[in-house]
């Protein structure tokens, strides 16, 4: 597996301190393009915190006609959107400088904060309490049931985490350590409030995701999507996550590009456990037999340490309803995510620049 990876040094200084900045910082780039370019922004519902509106904004980058296209996606889950800038403005720095070229044929779009209002407020999930993750189902079809989820759930709002912590201690030993997490992460239909809610509508990010696909044709290109995340798994690594049908030509393409790193939630050899209404789906339904879409994910602290603070952040959502109580909790929530840490910055830069460099070589070859 022959590709090239640039060498230059990392500047964590594309780490963005606000949504806002992470904005300007990406079009400030685009606009410095030498190359072909085609931009679109998307108006989100809501506001930042300071009222500002919230937009979703794209970039294709490269020949228009291009049959390969690699796809990067930061902010699925909103608060995940400080590491996902960060790889895109430094993917948009390596471009502009030559370190990075395009294949013949070959071209790039990128989306940034495809859920922008989670970005803003340090949220994964957008006004209404749906995770967009969660969110790619036929709403026109009875919604799946975690009954795992129904069972714990009362005590996902105890303010006692400690006595929460033994029922769902308890609860893995009864069923199973992958049980637990999926009854609290794989996704849920009938709780707003609670974590992992799908929603009952088509959210912000995947109609966004919908439209891009229409627009450009992408039925019609070799894909090799790039979805990043964080905060799940070991501490500053690049998991690459396929979600494809283990048989599938897909995971036979991830495979084939990524080589032995990539890991399958369906065969247990991931970080992550299954999950319903997963974004991938959508990409999967429209991907040639040539093309996969990976999850990048960035580890960070333990998965117990997620839960944690995602249900304290639920709680404090339910229940707290002043700015500057919900602010605060901001911050735990900046801290699991996106480490304010050199090293760990430094590696989720270098190890972005690996895998975009892998995507932009398999596709194109």
């Amino acid at each position: 597996m022959n590709y090239s990876c640039p060498s230059t040094d990392i500047d964590i200084q594309v780490f963005p301190a606000s949504y806002l900045l992470a904005r300007k910082h990406f079009q400030h780039k685009v606009e410095k393009l030498t190359l072909p370019t085609q931009t679109a922004s998307y108006s989100c519902p809501g506001t930042t915190p300071d009222g500002e509106a919230l937009t979703t904004d794209t970039v294709w980058i490269g020949d228009s006609d291009a049959s390969k296209v690699v796809v990067l996606i930061s902010a699925t889950h909103g608060i995940e959107g400080f590491a996902g800038s960060a790889i895109e403005i430094d993917f948009l720095n390596l471009l502009g400088s030559g370190q990075i070229s395009l294949p013949q044929n070959t071209a790039v779009l990128l989306i940034h904060a495809l859920t922008p209002w989670g970005y803003a407020w340090h949220r994964r999930c957008d006004e209404d309490g749906v995770d967009i993750n969660r969110n790619l189902l036929d709403f026109s079809r009875p919604l799946p049931e975690n009954i795992g989820y129904d069972l714990l759930r009362p005590t996902f709002f105890w303010a006692d985490a400690q006595q929460r912590k033994k029922v769902c201690a308890e609860f893995a030993q009864q069923h199973g350590r992958e049980a637990l997490e999926k009854a609290i992460s794989a996704g849920q239909y009938n709780d707003p409030s609670g974590p992992f809610y799908g929603g009952k509508v088509p959210a912000h990010g995947r109609l966004v995701t919908e439209q891009l696909m229409r627009e450009y044709n992408l039925q019609d290109r070799d894909l090799a999507v790039i979805d990043l995340h964080t905060g799940l798994g070991s501490y500053g690594y690049g998991e690459i996550i396929c979600d494809h049908q283990p048989d599938s030509a897909g995971t036979r393409v991830a495979h084939a590009w990524y080589g032995d790193s990539v890991t399958l939630p369906l065969l247990g050899t991931s970080s992550s456990v299954p999950k319903t209404g997963l974004l991938d789906y959508a990409w999967h339904a429209i991907m040639s037999e040539r093309s996969c879409y990976i999850t990048l994910e960035f580890g960070t602290f333990s998965t117990d340490q997620l839960f944690e603070v995602l249900l304290r952040d639920h709680q404090i959502w339910a229940h707290e309803t002043d700015l500057p109580t919900r602010l605060a909790q901001a911050k735990s929530m900046r801290h699991h995510f996106c480490p304010n840490d050199q090293a760990w910055q430094e590696m989720v830069l270098f190890r972005a620049r690996q895998v975009i460099s892998q995507a932009i070589h398999g596709v194109s070859s």
